[in-house]
């Protein structure tokens, strides 16, 4: 059987290009689930892949897409019959192994989940890695009791993760801010649940000063670098801080200071390699008390042929919100 994938290539100049090719099924790797791909999402890591990062992807050709809902085809596994809808995301999935940008993907069973009951295919790429991503951030925010006395920051508030963070910790009831370097996105962000909008430029510190004003009870981060190092400075007394990025930059420059004397915490997050039990259980979150219901309105729908230009764009900075791959 045939089917058609988005590849990426690498001449022997090292320069890469991408192109929608047709495959057999022979084509996909060893594993026990084979499953028709109906939608996946576009992430920052897929254009990461995209755009030849061996420290995403190190053999090309490739197809990226680390997210994939569909139905199984072909099973190995009694868990999931033929006929079952499931949803694939992290592990090696548009990493390494080809990934949901293709119409079919072929992956270990211990990398699938069962689509919840009141969840659709398209609903749950909405959410998707950045979704889900979202909401082990702000699930670690309230299992370790973060206060509501003052608002939440939402770095990178105008990405995948930002946004449905935004949306997700209004809909809890918590006051938010947006983080953003994008002047024009304030009545996006403002849609989305955040009550105010701080531009980046105004609210890095670079001074060596350990210690600002409390402004905020927690935080979500996915910039890491100065983004990060500035928030810590302004974090409450007994204030949560979840990172989960490091768009601005892997390193982090603070002092012991906001820890010793305000006793705050600095957790990390991960959605890749965490345990499928964990990954089950936020995903029946997202899909009963969790649901956003305005969230499809706001993702943009896409074809195979619209891939390259989104990632393109989403490299440049020039995107917002969630961009959903129908096959």
């Amino acid at each position: 059987m045939k089917y058609s994938a988005l590849v990426v290539d690498e001449n022997a100049s090292g320069e890469y290009s991408s192109e929608i090719k047709e495959f057999d099924l022979s084509n996909l790797p060893a594993g026990d689930i084979l499953i028709k791909v109906s939608y996946s999402s576009v992430n920052y890591k897929d254009a990461l892949s995209f755009s030849g990062n061996k420290g995403v992807t190190q053999k090309f050709p490739h197809t990226p897409g680390i997210d994939a809902s569909g139905e199984v085809v072909e099973s190995n596994h009694s868990e999931f019959p033929v006929g079952t809808k499931v949803i694939v995301t992290g592990y090696d999935l548009g990493m390494n192994t080809f990934g949901g940008f293709g119409e079919y993907i072929r992956v270990p069973s211990d990398w699938v989940i069962k689509l919840p009951d009141s969840l659709s295919e398209k609903e749950a790429m909405a959410w998707g890695t950045a979704g889900l991503t979202a909401a082990l951030c702000v699930d670690k925010l309230i299992n370790n009791q973060v206060s509501k006395t003052k608002p939440i920051l939402v770095s990178g508030a105008t990405g995948g993760v930002g946004s449905i963070a935004i949306s997700l910790l209004s809909k809890l009831g918590y006051q938010v801010h947006a983080l953003t370097s994008k002047v024009d996105r304030f009545v996006y962000l403002k849609a989305l649940g955040a009550q105010d909008v701080v531009l980046r430029e105004d609210f890095i510190d670079d001074s060596k000063r350990p210690l600002l004003k409390p402004k905020y009870s927690g935080a979500v981060d996915v910039a890491g670098g100065t983004v990060l190092a500035s928030i810590l400075k302004v974090i409450d007394y007994q204030g949560v801080v979840a990172c989960c990025g490091l768009v601005a930059s892997p390193s982090l420059n603070t002092t012991v200071l906001p820890f010793i004397l305000r006793d705050i915490s600095l957790l990390g997050v991960d959605s890749v390699e965490l345990p499928l039990a964990r990954k089950k259980g936020v995903w029946v979150k997202i899909a009963t008390e969790w649901q956003l219901k305005d969230l499809l309105s706001s993702c943009t729908e896409i074809s195979k042929s619209e891939l390259s230009e989104t990632m393109t764009q989403m490299l440049k900075g020039n995107i917002s919100g969630r961009f959903i791959l129908k096959h």
